[in-house]
């Protein structure tokens, strides 16, 4: 049942977070908080993404809510660092923000950097963590198969765990893995399930080894539940930049997976300056505990977006409110 739209306006809070370094193109993260009757919640599609695909994120932040959450089969979630396309002197200092992660994900493909800027920062990323370490490296769709092939041989040598959406099309994804093959390199799903009208299109298709999943864009926690059960992959729970509340959201997902065999990409908060909860959910040895974190006032008060922010996101929140009101379920 979806919830009154006076009602979640009710208690909405618009807040605007500092990040440490560009993230995604951006140096600002907005979110609008909603405290449900099982706590707070949070709805924070990035701003380029239309109505309906936003209306995915609303779905979730009623999940999140107004639902019970499924029965923890763990209390902490291992978490891996993230590694923004900074230059390589600044990975130490970028992992340092992570302490304990024994995993890192190194972003790759940036527009208007180089191959050798990719090597470089994996390169990096593996002195610091150590032959031991395990490091995924993501291009977000930004490879073509040619050059996907090509970037994947030149970043080999550093022991890839596995790589992350290296190209667009659930097609060119089965196509790079069968090229891939004899060198044992994993490849990983995110935008083919969490942007495709089919999420399990990429999994019947062969097309992937280990499927990504985010609580927010698919849905909500029993959402992602059930599409990481119907795939039959081993999944990786990430973060879709998400404050702690959001993180909290991811958490307890991964907490309800039978099986949890990487390290999770919830260890994000760290990339901001600054959080809404009380005590941030950052990375302590490693890994996060799986709790509903407290929201201060006074942190909301002083993370407040500005009046034309604020507008901006009740509006869409109203926008997408309404796309579920004509009939999309809960």
């Amino acid at each position: 049942m979806v919830p009154d739209l006076a009602d979640l306006l009710a208690t909405s809070r618009v807040v605007s977070l500092p990040m440490t370094t560009r993230f995604r193109g951006i140096t600002v993260r907005e979110a609008v908080l909603i405290e449900g009757p099982f706590g707070w919640t949070e709805f924070s599609p990035f701003v380029e993404y239309d109505d309906e695909e936003a209306t995915s994120w609303l779905r979730a932040a009623i999940d999140f809510g107004w639902r019970v959450t499924p029965t923890p089969l763990r209390d902490r979630i291992p978490v891996n660092a993230t590694v923004p396309a900074v230059g390589a002197d600044e990975v130490p200092t970028v992992l340092a923000r992570f302490p304990g992660a024994r995993t890192a994900k190194v972003k790759v493909a940036e527009r208007g950097q180089t191959l050798a800027d990719d090597v470089a920062r994996v390169r990096a990323v593996r002195e610091v963590l150590g032959p031991e370490g395990r490091v995924r490296v993501d291009a977000n769709t930004l490879w073509n198969l040619d050059e996907a092939e090509h970037a994947i041989h030149a970043l080999a040598p550093f022991d890839l765990e596995y790589v992350e959406q290296p190209c667009a099309t659930v097609d060119e994804l089965a196509e790079l893995r069968g090229r891939i093959h004899y060198m044992g390199i994993p490849i990983a799903a995110d935008e083919s399930v969490r942007k495709a009208a089919d999420p399990l299109a990429v999994a019947r298709a062969g097309a992937a080894d280990i499927v990504i999943v985010k609580a927010q864009p698919l849905g909500g926690v029993h959402a992602a539940q059930r599409i990481v059960a119907e795939a039959g992959l081993p999944a990786v729970v990430s973060s879709a930049l998400d404050t702690s509340v959001g993180i909290a959201m991811g958490a307890h997902l991964a907490a309800a997976l039978p099986e949890l065999e990487f390290d999770c990409g919830l260890g994000t908060v760290a990339l901001f300056e600054e959080d809404v909860a009380d005590e941030p959910l950052l990375p302590v040895d490693g890994s996060i505990p799986v709790i509903r974190p407290s929201v201060s006032s006074a942190r909301l008060d002083q993370l407040q977006a500005d009046p034309e922010r604020t507008g901006w996101w009740l509006d869409r929140l109203a926008r997408c409110h309404r796309l579920l009101e004509r009939g999309i379920a809960l």
